[in-house]
């Protein structure tokens, strides 16, 4: 049996002390201790400590590489040595040994020794972000300039030379390939090489910034997921913003003139996909090699199959949409359902299953939605399956602190045996729109209320079952109407300016998300529409702030002209973007009233340019509207508002998001006007608002203080 060697210190002690009585000069220590210096092994020893900590005998002399027998005397050796210069310590009651202070010491300077004979040498060694280390060598530098940057090669191996020079005057060993990036940046700005400077810049956030994330309340409350796709959007994010932009769009964007939704989205995905799951071929989703890990599904023929595969389509689908992914198709294969009963427990687990992949599909904080197209049939029996469905979908919403799915009814004017069912999900906080589908209003829509009819048609009359829009950029009407100095005409004038860049952004976006589709980004939506064989897109800029723009800084009464200038307005956005949208040589060019988070940047940013917005105060919000916001209170006493939106909505060929506000109604109240806008809209969102504890996730009533559940005062959100 192998035996460590044994050490007295008392004796050792006692014996410096009878030669001087004092300890050893500090010139010979110091000899001593570059002796021990002098060998690797007792080098690697120390830093073994060092970064391990007590170790037995054992346990060191394995780590340290001498595992044979023949090796124990050469380590007891190294051991000893270190021992007696006390830089290593052994506790004797646990047998383990610990480096000491002053064995710290010898090791930092040791290191320090080593990175400066690096320096004396000439060499140096680069870690790079590959995870290596590398020797130092400036034909890189000249590579990346060449290569990434497109400088000329002559000036390239100039502004190589002067960044060497830099590098061996900062005197350190410890170079980076960030900072010799950084070094080569700044030696382009000094020259004026600004552009060639940008390509060369590297994305991504400082640490001080991931710090603060990770120790965030809100950035966590997805868990790592969420962390690392908050991290992926801001690098993608300012990677759009100074990278892939125009200058003129991206000065736009950051002075508040035009917003840009979902920017580390913008380039990579579409907004909003339309999915017709009747016309997938077969029935059945060919992935080919793409998603190996996802479960196959032969066909889709009965209400089992659809309920089956409705979670995986989903899954599938908000990957590849920055805002919301609309199935239609699915109401035919679930009206097969002979047990209403058992379908409405079935529909409400296939959601709940749905419910992980929409929460984890977001790259943004905004996520995405699945909206499911369900229609109202004209028979009892379809009214019994359409309650069936909706009876599922509130068990879901019930189950659900904020859904992300929603239900789309479409509807020939026969709601009436529905109504309490819809009203009863709408309360409970679900996603539901209503849009009838009379008067060439057949199409599908988004929750937001952009149209399938600008992408299915194409411009041009035929239809198509898949589509996707491209809606995220909006115009700040607010801000023209306070530079237009109340001049109605002076301000559709700016606004006609407006649309030109803003649609040259959007074709430039549709290219490169287009492009992306070829790459295979979009494998899901690419397999529902035969490779986008039989897919349209279409792009539609959204306008924000119209009614502040024309009632409260233009000028014009409500009562009187009002409503008239603002048609003029809206139909005169139309127009100019149908006329430059042939010039860019698309034909599928829109314009919305939708909302995104545009209202309150808009707001904020036009705060600080004017002063504090005082019809805003007025208001009591801090942000601009978006869309149309009907009170459920007023549709029976002011017709003429239902009147006006459906004008609105005719004129708006991109979408209209119209809201009708049920939130301070009771059931009945709520049910009536949902009956109300049925009859008068063609396409509304009934909303009650609820707050969501931020400490039990439980719903209730906006109007109360605190949490019915746990009385926390803490509110996380509003319902979606």
């Amino acid at each position: 049996m192998e035996t460590e060697p044994s050490f007295d210190y008392s004796q050792l002690q006692q014996r410096e002390s009878r030669k001087g009585g004092v300890l050893e000069s500090a010139s010979k220590r110091v000899r001593m201790i570059f002796s021990v210096m002098a060998s690797p092994n007792r080098i690697d020893i120390l830093r073994i400590l060092n970064t391990k900590g007590p170790l037995t005998y054992s346990e060191l002399k394995a780590l340290a590489g001498f595992k044979s027998k023949k090796e124990s005397g050469k380590f007891a050796y190294h051991l000893r040595k270190l021992l007696r210069q006390l830089l290593v310590a052994l506790n004797k009651a646990e047998r383990r040994y610990t480096i000491t202070n002053l064995g710290k010491l010898v090791l930092s300077l040791a290191r320090q020794i080593e990175e400066r004979s690096i320096i004396e040498s000439g060499k140096m060694y680069v870690r790079t972000g590959r995870q290596t280390i590398e020797e130092f060598n400036s034909h890189k530098i000249i590579q990346s300039l060449v290569r990434e940057a497109n400088l000329p090669l002559e000036q390239a191996h100039k502004i190589t030379e002067e960044v060497e020079n830099k590098i061996y005057k900062f005197q350190t060993a410890y170079l980076t390939s960030s900072l010799i990036r950084e070094t080569v940046n700044s030696v382009l700005i000094e020259h004026g090489h600004e552009e060639y400077r940008n390509k060369l810049a590297r994305i991504g956030l400082p640490p001080s910034d991931i710090s603060e994330m990770l120790s965030s309340e809100d950035a966590t409350r997805s868990g790592a997921a969420g962390v690392m796709a908050k991290t992926a959007g801001s690098v993608f994010s300012e990677y759009l913003i100074f990278n892939t932009l125009p200058k003129d769009i991206a000065d736009m964007h950051l002075a508040g003139e035009i917003h840009i939704a979902q920017p580390g989205a913008w380039g990579l995905l579409p907004d909003t996909l339309f999915v017709d799951l009747s016309d997938m071929e077969d029935g059945s989703l060919d992935l080919a090699c793409r998603h190996p890990a996802v479960a196959r599904f032969a066909s889709i023929k009965t209400a089992d199959d659809m309920l089956a595969a409705l979670p995986v389509l989903i899954a599938l689908l908000l990957r590849e949409a920055s805002a919301e992914v609309v199935l239609e198709g699915i109401a035919p294969p679930l009206a097969k359902a002979k047990d209403t009963d058992d379908l409405a427990a079935k529909f409400a687990r296939a959601l709940v299953s749905s419910s992980a992949a929409a929460a984890g599909a977001g790259q943004q904080q905004q996520q995405p939605l699945a909206t499911l197209v369900v229609p109202a049939g004209d028979t009892a029996a379809d009214a019994k399956q359409l309650n069936a469905l909706l009876d599922g979908y509130r068990r879901y919403v019930d189950a659900t602190p904020v859904p992300r799915v929603g239900l789309a009814i479409t509807h020939g004017g026969k709601l009436k045996d529905s109504i309490d069912h819809i009203t009863a999900a709408v309360r409970s906080g679900g996603i539901i729109t209503i849009g009838s589908n009379d008067n060439n209003n057949n199409t599908a829509r988004s929750s937001s209320g952009i149209r399938k009819t600008m992408a299915a048609t194409n411009g041009k009359g035929s239809s198509s079952s898949a589509a996707m829009s491209l809606q995220a950029l909006s115009i700040n009407l607010p801000r023209l109407a306070y530079e237009s100095n109340k001049d109605e005409t002076y301000f559709r004038a700016k606004l006609a300016l407006a649309i030109k860049p803003s649609l040259a952004a959007m074709a430039m976006r549709k290219k490169a998300v287009m492009d992306n589709a070829r790459r295979g980004l979009l494998p899901a939506f690419s397999a529902a529409t035969h490779s986008m064989q039989h897919a349209t897109s279409s792009i539609v800029i959204n306008l924000t702030g119209a009614h502040e723009s024309v009632f409260s800084i233009l000028g014009h009464d409500e009562a009187n002209s009002g409503v008239e200038v603002m048609q003029k307005v809206l139909k005169t956005a139309v127009d100019v973007a149908a006329a430059q949208g042939k010039q860019l040589g698309e034909d599928s060019c829109g314009v919305a009233m939708i909302a995104d988070d545009s209202g309150t940047r808009f707001a904020a940013l036009d705060s600080e340019k004017y002063g504090k917005v005082s019809l805003l105060q007025s208001q009591n919000t801090t942000s601009y509207s978006q869309g149309m916001t009907l009170n459920g209170k007023e549709l029976d006493k002011k017709q003429q508002l239902a009147a006006e939106c459906s004008a609105i909505d005719k004129i708006l060929n991109g979408g209209l998001a119209a809201t009708v506000d049920v939130t301070d109604l009771g059931a009945g109240e709520a049910k009536s006007a949902i009956e109300a806008a049925a009859a008068e809209l063609a396409f509304f969102r009934p909303r009650a608002w609820l707050a969501v504890c931020a400490t039990c996730g439980k719903k209730y009533k906006m109007s109360a203080d605190r949490c019915e559940s746990c009385k926390s005062p803490h509110r996380l959100l509003t319902t979606a």
